[in-house]
C-alpha cells in the first residue's frame, strides 16, 4: 500500500522574512494568528476559485499545536512548506498544466504513491470532489491524498498480519473514520 510522496510538516529554524510578509497579508485582523477563514481568503486555485473550507480547516488542524483554532506565524510557515510541497506534487501528476487532476491523472498519481485502486473506485473519488466535471483541483487533491494517508496508517496500525484485511469492531469502525475525516 502507500507510502510517499506525502509532504513532511516538518521543522523550521527562524521564521523567513517573505513568509512574514504573507503571514502579515493574511492575518487581515491583524491579531498574530490565522483561522480558517483568513487562510481560505488567501489561496487560491487553478480556477481561480479560493481553496475549500475543507482544506483550510484541515490545514489549520494538521498545524494549529495548541488547538486554538488558529495558527501563529511559526505554524504559519510550516503550513505554507507544506501547502508549496503540495504544489510541487500536484503539478508532477497534472501533466496536461489544465490545473486540474482528472481520473487518468489521479490513477497514475495514486498509483506512483504506492496504491492499487480499481477503476471504479478512482471514478468514485473524483466524483466526490467534483460530481460535475469529474475533475479535481488542488485543494481537494490535498484533502482526498491526506485523507488516503490517515486512512492508511489507521489501517496498517490495525493489520498486524500484514495482510491487507482487519478485523475492527464497529466502535473502533467509527473512531477511524471521525479521526481521519475532517
Amino acid at each position: 500500500m502507500g507510502h510517499g510522496p506525502y509532504p513532511s510538516i516538518g521543522n523550521a529554524g527562524g521564521v523567513n522574512p517573505q513568509v512574514q510578509q504573507w503571514f502579515r497579508a493574511v492575518d487581515k485582523d491583524q491579531s498574530g494568528a490565522i483561522s480558517a477563514v483568513e487562510l481560505k481568503a488567501a489561496l487560491v486555485n487553478a480556477q481561480g476559485q479560493t481553496f475549500s473550507e475543507t482544506a483550510c480547516n484541515l490545514m489549520i488542524g494538521m498545524f494549529d499545536k495548541d488547538r486554538s483554532g488558529h495558527i501563529n506565524v511559526e505554524e504559519f510557515e510550516k503550513l505554507y512548506t507544506y501547502v508549496n510541497q503540495w504544489l510541487a506534487v500536484f503539478k508532477t501528476y497534472d501533466m496536461d498544466q489544465s490545473g486540474c487532476i482528472d481520473e487518468k491523472e489521479l490513477t497514475n498519481a495514486l498509483t506512483q504513491m504506492g496504491f492499487r485502486f480499481t477503476p471504479e473506485f478512482i471514478n468514485f473519488l473524483v466524483k466526490r470532489c467534483d460530481p460535475q466535471e469529474g475533475k479535481i483541483s488542488v485543494d481537494h487533491f490535498i484533502v482526498l491524498c491526506v485523507q488516503i494517508q490517515r486512512f492508511t496508517e489507521a489501517f496498517r496500525s490495525r493489520d498486524t498480519q500484514q495482510n491487507g484485511t482487519v478485523t475492527i469492531g464497529f466502535e473502533d469502525f467509527l473512531n477511524v473514520a471521525l479521526s481521519c475525516s475532517i
